[in-house]
């Protein structure tokens, strides 16, 4: 992930001189390229795109861009496009989403990478468990939505994944063949408990399990003031793109609703599973929140 970092650094030395650019490109695939002062160079992601200059679109290509002012804006469709119109077809933003954007690189910096000591409550590596959920240990939700994975390559499945209420009483049972599942906290047999604790096992040798861990909804204070902060960039990111997967993710990273932060980088790899970039900050984040 060398590189990964590499970019992220130029793209935060932009932000640090300034709003002396139109875009930054957050995720590129393909042979794209700029022309800035009359000439013509393969695209960068990091890059900072001037008013004045153009970019030129690959036949599969893709590329990712936030304006200086937090629209984003994801481009598939081969072509030239001069920056300035770009801009023009833009809406008027805020500049909220920024911060999230803002967010989301400065902690995949080399720098962010070596102070990786995270608040969730992740998995303790001294522990010897068969298999390692990739949640933290204890941590809330907003979308009741979660998407739970894990890792256990010496344990082939089937697994059978366990709920139980916090009086160790189970509420439910699954068996899956896949090291990943969501689990709805709206259902009804979870609907009357405030947080659920979840356990993974082999149904082959039951002994082989996961340390368990505990999934808890927010209080409605909470509930209100996350639903205010998002109806903050809902309007610039409601269309369903990796883009704006990747805004959410760094919302509910910076709001440290880690799960809902997961749900939000498997979304955008969903949507983009040929654009590296996705993937990497997935791992970025998993490797600094202690996930992995």
């Amino acid at each position: 992930m060398k590189h990964t970092f590499t970019w992220i650094l130029a793209i935060m030395a932009t932000v640090a001189s300034g709003q002396d650019y139109t875009f930054k490109v957050l995720a590129n695939k393909g042979n794209n390229e700029i022309k800035s002062n009359g000439q013509w160079q393969p695209l960068k992601t990091g890059a900072s795109l001037q008013a004045g200059d153009e970019l030129k679109l690959s036949a599969n290509g893709y590329v990712g861009l936030v304006h200086k002012k937090g629209n984003p804006l994801e481009m598939k469709t081969p072509g030239s496009y001069p920056v300035a119109q770009l801009e023009s077809q833009l809406n008027t933003g805020t500049g909220v989403i920024s911060k999230y954007t803002d967010f989301i690189l400065s902690n995949n910096s080399s720098d962010a990478k070596q102070h990786r000591l995270s608040a969730t409550g992740a998995v303790d590596r001294g522990e010897n468990y068969a298999i390692k959920l990739t949640l933290p240990e204890h941590a809330g939700i907003y979308y009741n939505v979660a998407t739970v994975g894990w890792a256990g390559d010496a344990i082939k499945g089937p697994y059978m994944v366990t709920v139980l209420n916090m009086f160790d009483e189970e509420l439910a049972l699954y068996e899956t063949e896949q090291n990943v599942m969501q689990l709805d906290l709206n259902d009804a047999k979870f609907s009357k408990q405030n947080a659920i604790i979840l356990e993974v096992a082999s149904k082959n040798d039951p002994s082989q399990k996961s340390k368990r861990h505990m999934i808890k909804k927010l209080p409605a204070a909470e509930q209100v003031g996350i639903r205010t902060s998002l109806a903050e960039i809902d309007g610039a990111v409601k269309d369903e793109t990796a883009l704006n997967s990747l805004i959410l993710a760094g919302f509910f990273e910076q709001n440290k609703l880690y799960i809902d932060a997961i749900g939000a980088y498997e979304d955008a790899i969903r949507l983009a599973p040929d654009v590296l970039a996705y993937q990497e900050s997935y791992s970025a984040f998993l490797e600094r929140n202690g996930l992995r």
